[in-house]
């Protein structure tokens, strides 16, 4: 089973960023967390590697939706998404909300999932579409 949704862009990296944030908001997702990969691998193990960033996304109305469905749930949440050099190009990949159903096994969660998963996939066409 594939567990991600991803997008690749002839844009550069802090371009992308950007946009990334930008066609989250534009579906209701925040940013809660963020890590540099890269330069916590730099910083711990003197290791380098490409640009790799984690957000960890969060549409609120969905959360409550999901914690109010299972409180265990939590542990799959915020929905992570991360930008990453892949070459050439920018990969865009988020992780597949249907995931969370798989999981558990709770079909509590299938329509919290189903409308996940649209607006990742429409921040992610609007990425597209743009880059």
């Amino acid at each position: 089973m594939r567990y991600d949704r991803t997008v690749h862009l002839d844009a550069d990296f802090a371009g992308t960023v950007a946009a990334v944030r930008e066609a989250l908001a534009a579906q209701g997702f925040g940013i809660l967390t963020e890590i540099d990969v890269t330069a916590t691998l730099k910083a711990k193990l003197g290791h380098d590697m490409e640009d790799y960033l984690i957000l960890g996304a969060c549409n609120p109305p969905l959360a409550r939706r999901a914690l109010d469905a299972d409180r265990t749930v939590g542990l799959l949440l915020p929905c992570n998404v991360v930008v990453r050099t892949d070459g050439e190009r920018t990969a865009v990949q988020a992780l597949d909300p249907r995931v969370m159903v798989t999981l558990t096994g709770l079909p509590a969660l299938r329509s919290v999932a189903e409308e996940a998963t649209r607006r990742l996939d429409a921040a992610l066409s609007a990425l597209e579409a743009t880059g």
